[in-house]
């Protein structure tokens, strides 16, 4: 038997209920209106306002900021961020699966096993937070050794595709927030509740644990949001970014995994794989065929 569509007007309210239920707030921009549309029925969902090259550079500087107390907190306590935020991940599952569906249209099983990789990558990056540790090096100078420290690098600016709206980010939040570094996202502009739903969530994740304002923000908005976050020079660390003009720099370059660097103890000042699952793999020449 047929089962209609659910009208326009039923799923912007669902995904505006949605949205609410993880604590979003709609707030006002300078660079105009974004408006998701669901691929469902091709019906309008909600009105965003679009960050301006102006938002952009206020979020960094923010983001700056956090990260002068950010990176003096201890990992392990860190850790416990990223904990908490995990286990509101588990209990909002549903709640951003559904808008996972409703602006990307993926079925509920892969919508909901995005969200698990989010959650996933949470217990990863948890128990990182006490595996920061350095070498001890022996020194030829009698009476010394030398010891190898890492530190963090700064803010981590992300921007992120359509097709993976949630688990990108997550993937190198995580890992950047044990790590002393706060993130500015740049989701896709189709999908930009789902975006920040899972930026109330870390915020309120970061409240309940007394962790500094702005560890992680979200600007929504197109190409120009983008372009204005990789041109800030106070953004040392950049993580995936979509396209062709990204493929062909990457098959310059080794292909490592976000995780595999901040593993490392940022050895790299930019990210250059989208998930763990790339780690150590080359893009040659023949990946632009």
């Amino acid at each position: 038997m047929h089962t209609p569509l659910p009208s326009p007007a039923e799923l912007s309210a669902l995904a505006l209920e949605t949205a609410k239920r993880c604590g979003v707030e709609l707030t006002g921009g300078t660079g105009g209106a974004v408006t998701t549309v669901s691929p469902i029925n091709g019906g309008r969902l909600a009105d965003v306002d679009r960050a301006g090259a102006a938002e952009v550079d206020s979020a960094v500087t923010r983001a700056g900021q956090a990260f002068l107390a950010w990176r003096t907190v201890p990992a392990p306590v860190r850790g416990a961020l990223v904990k908490r935020f995990g286990e509101l991940l588990t209990e909002h599952k549903r709640h951003l699966a559904a808008l996972v569906s409703l602006e990307v249209g993926k079925i509920t099983s892969e919508a909901l096993g995005e969200v698990q990789e989010m959650i996933d990558i949470c217990d990863y990056a948890l128990g990182l937070s006490r595996q920061l540790h350095g070498r001890t090096i022996s020194s030829e100078r009698p009476g010394h050794r030398l010891m190898e420290t890492w530190h963090p690098l700064g803010v981590v600016g992300v921007i992120s595709a359509f097709n993976f709206p949630a688990a990108v980010w997550a993937w190198n939040t995580a890992i950047a927030l044990v790590c002393g570094d706060p993130v500015v996202w740049k989701p896709s502009e189709l999908t930009p509740l789902t975006a920040l739903a899972c930026a109330a969530l870390l915020e309120r994740a970061a409240a309940e644990q007394g962790a500094p304002p702005y560890l992680s923000q979200v600007v929504i908005g197109g190409a120009e949001a983008g372009e204005a976050l990789v041109r800030r020079r106070r953004v040392p660390v950049r993580g995936p970014r979509p396209g062709h003009a990204r493929h062909r720099v990457l098959r310059r370059r080794d292909c490592r995994a976000a995780l595999h660097h901040h593993a490392a103890g940022h050895r790299a000042r930019r990210h250059r794989g989208p998930a763990a699952r790339t780690a150590g793999r080359r893009l040659l020449p023949a990946a632009d065929r």
